[in-house]
């Protein structure tokens, strides 16, 4: 089932109104990432103002889930002696069946009354695409009843195709997906689908058999009576053909394998059926199901059982190839849980500068790990043509992105209004000339600004050549990892007038008035060097600070912008807070001797390892002194990503393979820095600005077609014995305004259905034909009796066209809409069918499906069947 935005705040008042100091503390599943640990302070926090018990569990990737399941949310079911509960998935869980998962699904022929056992599962999760067996089922046993009683129809009052309403009382228990607007707006095909074929009737080997029989005879009979006779192929001779091409392909849809010891979760996939809406017998549905079906026959001719299973089985195909259309696209990323969470403290009247600030740096952390409506790649940046000014400051996810920044900026504005006293001064500080704020106003300052942010890392805390060098962005276009490159950016600080010496000492103890000149300088050099989008332009004439960044003070302790924070915080998890006393003693750092780092095959003592350091990021966002601690990790990590992406282009490590290009990082002093996932997906990010960079200069656009060319990058781990590899999008980027795409869509559709109607009417035209012609034969043979199975059979070859018709249209439209569309990462789906091809010892555990973990003798068979699979949509 799933929540509607507009009720986002439903669930959370049912608990408050049922919650009593007995009650189990509600469960929090965490994901180890920045988003989801904002949104979970931010769901902590409104959770200690209402007084509300709670208890969270970080989990690291699909085996602790499984873990946690079985530890901590099977025994709060009530049939293992627990009370129910609430249990609430943040940032996991949304593209797997979460009821087996966690353990609340039982056998069918043991299920009792209530298979969920009271227990509530939340999901707010960002990535896609949604399991629909979440969104669309989700219901305990209840409503698999099937009695039709009244009792059976009142416990789930309020629920309409899993859709939940004002009206439902929540307390039995059930999976709720919360909605950001995507499953109303974009899922409403793949909402029908789901529940036709929930009602639809089981067909087993039985019906096929029996299918097979009627259709011999009837063939038998149509060849000995009918004057004309054709060739017409059964439709269990039709099952058993598809039958056949299935296990040819070998896998099932949507289907997750590995030969590791660890147990490996199902991806999206129709679970079995839970009876939504379904409240009625078996004998029943297959009526209803018949009753719905089309019928292009006569009104008073009675069908034969075997045009009935002819178009039942037509209209599963028909529904199944919607959901597998859906899980074929690829993942993706919607808006963020923190600004979800922060939605719901709006709604209930919660919001101050805290949450705000945590909502803030949660939407902000997306693009630091290049996850986008294109999965995770490069960022999207409009293609050169659509916008030739590049003065559009690019965002996470195009124009929704933006719309989502622009509601935060507002917010900053109604809950940090200017004082009075400081209205006339807002100029002399710089306030209103675009200065990049480094202070507080005052001791006690703790609001929020908007500032203009350029795209450099950590300035305030670096000097302004550091800060140029290890930025991503700069480092791609100025071709940093090459002497010509280092030139570059030092031709730009001397045209700008900032001698080396004032740029390489702290940012904060630059000469002031280079400080209150460096965005205008910028403005006016940057796209000299086509460093458009560098900085966010001027306020506008009606005072929108479009692409302007958000700024937070804590007296005069510290001045800390929001992707600061998301940069520290990475860190954190990825690295730990272990390097920092290290580095301060001023020696030589190297992850590969953390006493935690132990050889284990399974990754159990590593899981460990990054699960302990949740906890220190967790408290660091709420203590500004642990922020400023972590920050030489964080320096650390960037310095880390230079010297290796650097080294890796300057060596021409990087090959061209026929799908994606590749890079393994094996060697070097920061090798071991990058068995974290996390890590390995922001050198992959570096290398992936580069590349793209490169392909604009030499053709002009990016590669493939102007959807740029996927990057694969492997870690090797050496204590393990592993290969920790990375897929990344081609990073092609969101077209602002489609009018011209929606114009090209309109005049296909018109196309194609002139193009159905002219098929139409020739059809029509033998239609007419062939009853003539069949008139003069019974006229002439009076042979009346080959009447009703002509009819049928021209009946089924009618229906058949313009099912067929149908088909080829949705099949148009739905290319039409993939080019139009965003090319989408779909190296997890690759992954799948490689690893089932080859026999690759992988182990698949991340919550990012584009996250893979090779044994070390495996990589080159698995890379060389991967150069063959189709690895973005």
């Amino acid at each position: 089932m799933y929540i509607p935005r507009s009720l986002i705040s439903h669930l959370y008042l049912n608990l408050l109104r049922t919650h009593h100091p007995l009650s189990p503390p509600v469960l929090l599943l965490v994901a180890l990432e920045p988003d989801a640990l904002c949104a979970c302070r931010v769901l902590t926090a409104l959770l200690k103002r209402d007084f509300i018990q709670h208890k969270i569990q970080p989990v690291a990737g699909y085996g602790d889930l499984a873990q946690a399941g079985e530890r901590l949310v099977r025994p709060m079911r009530t049939s293992e002696g627990g009370s129910g509960g609430v249990v609430v998935c943040l940032g996991v869980g949304g593209l797997i069946d979460l009821g087996s998962m966690l353990g609340l699904d039982l056998d069918p022929d043991t299920a009792g009354e209530e298979d969920m056992g009271g227990v509530e599962v939340w999901v707010l999760d960002a990535r896609r695409p949604w399991n629909l067996g979440n969104v669309f089922g989700g219901q305990p046993s209840s409503a698999n009843t099937a009695d039709g009683s009244d009792q059976a129809l009142q416990t789930f009052k309020g629920v309409e195709k899993g859709r939940i309403h004002s009206s439902y009382k929540p307390g039995q228990g059930g999976i709720f997906v919360f909605d950001d607007g995507d499953i109303d707006d974009q899922l409403s095909a793949e909402r029908d689908a789901y529940c036709a074929l929930e009602q639809m009737p089981e067909m087993d080997e039985d019906d096929g058999a029996s299918n097979a029989s009627e259709s011999e005879s009837e063939t038998e009979e149509t060849h000995e009576g009918s004057p004309q006779q054709k060739k017409r192929k059964s439709w269990s001779d039709r099952e058993e053909g598809e039958e056949e091409s299935e296990d040819e392909d070998g896998r099932p849809a949507q289907r997750r394998r590995s030969n590791s010891s660890t147990s490996i979760p199902s991806t999206p996939s129709r679970p079995k059926p839970r009876g939504l809406l379904s409240t009625i017998t078996g004998d029943e549905s297959s009526a209803s199901t018949s009753g719905i079906v089309p019928q292009s026959a006569q009104p008073g001719k009675d069908l034969s059982a075997r045009t009935l299973r002819r178009r039942l089985a037509r209209l599963r195909r028909k529904h199944e190839a919607v959901l597998h259309r859906y899980y074929e696209l690829g993942t993706s990323y919607s808006e963020p849980i923190s600004s979800l969470m922060y939605s719901l403290a709006s709604e209930l009247g919660r919001e101050d500068n805290d949450l705000l600030w945590l909502a803030i740096v949660g939407v902000g952390s997306l693009e630091l790990y290049g996850r986008s409506m294109s999965g995770v790649g490069i960022s999207c940046r409009a293609i050169d043509e659509d916008n030739p000014t590049g003065n559009s400051f690019p965002s996470w996810v195009g124009e929704r992105g933006e719309r989502i920044r622009q509601i935060l900026r507002d917010e900053v504005r109604r809950l940090n209004p200017p004082e009075l006293a400081d209205s006339g001064r807002d100029g002399n500080r710089g306030d209103g000339q675009g200065i990049i704020p480094t202070h507080a106003r005052s001791p006690t300052d703790t609001s929020i600004r908007l500032s203009p942010e350029p795209r450099f890392l950590l300035i305030r805390h670096w000097s302004l050549y550091d800060s140029m060098l290890h930025s991503p962005y700069l480092s791609a276009r100025l071709h940093i990892w090459s002497d010509a490159g280092r030139k570059r950016l030092h031709k730009l600080l001397a045209k700008m007038g900032v001698s080396l010496t004032q740029c390489k000492q702290s940012y904060t103890h630059m000469d002031m008035d280079l400080k209150k000149g460096l965005r205008q300088r910028l403005l006016k050099y940057a796209p000299v060097y086509g460093l458009d989008g560098l900085i966010p332009p001027a306020v506008s004439v009606t005072g929108q600070r479009d692409g302007w960044g958000f700024v937070r003070n804590w007296g005069f302790k510290a001045c800390l912008s929001s992707t600061d924070v998301g940069v520290i915080v990475g860190a954190i998890l990825e690295v730990g807070k272990s390097g920092v006393a290290t580095i301060d003693r001023g020696g030589s750092w190297d992850r590969a001797r953390e006493p935690r780092e132990l050889i284990d095959e399974e990754g159990k003592a590593e899981g460990e390892a990054w699960v302990s350091r949740f906890w220190e990021a967790y408290d660091a966002l709420e203590n500004v002194d642990a922020l400023k601690a972590a920050l030489p990790t964080a320096m650390h990590l960037h310095r880390a990503i230079l010297r290796t992406g650097t080294s890796l282009l300057e060596k021409k490590q990087i090959r061209h393979l026929r799908a994606f290009r590749m890079a393994v990082v094996k060697d070097g002093p920061d090798v071991s820095l990058f068995t974290h996932p996390a890590a390995l997906t922001k050198l992959a990010l570096w290398l992936g600005e580069a590349i793209a960079e490169q392909e604009r200069e030499q053709r002009g656009k990016l590669g493939k077609g102007g959807k740029g060319t996927p990057l694969v990058v492997a870690g090797l781990n050496e204590a393990r014995g592993v290969y920790v590899v990375v897929g990344l999008g081609g990073g092609g980027g969101v077209k602002v305004g489609g009018g011209q795409d929606e114009k090209e869509k309109h005049e296909h559709k018109e196309k194609k259905k002139r193009e159905r109607e002219d098929r139409r009417a020739a059809r029509a035209s033998k239609k007419e034909e062939k009853a003539a012609k069949r008139q003069r034969v019974r006229n002439d043979d009076d042979e009346d009796d080959d009447k009703e199975p002509e009819t049928e059979e021209e009946d089924t070859e009618s229906e058949e066209d313009d099912d067929d018709d149908s088909e080829d249209d949705e099949d148009d439209d739905s290319r039409l809409s993939a080019a139009s569309a965003p090319a989408r990462n779909r190296f997890g789906i690759a992954f799948q069918e490689v690893i089932e091809e080859t026999g690759a010892r992988v182990r698949i555990d991340s919550f990012e499906h584009c996250v893979v973990e090779i044994r070390k003798d495996d990589l080159a068979a698995f890379l060389e069947g991967l150069s063959m699979k189709a690895v973005i949509g």
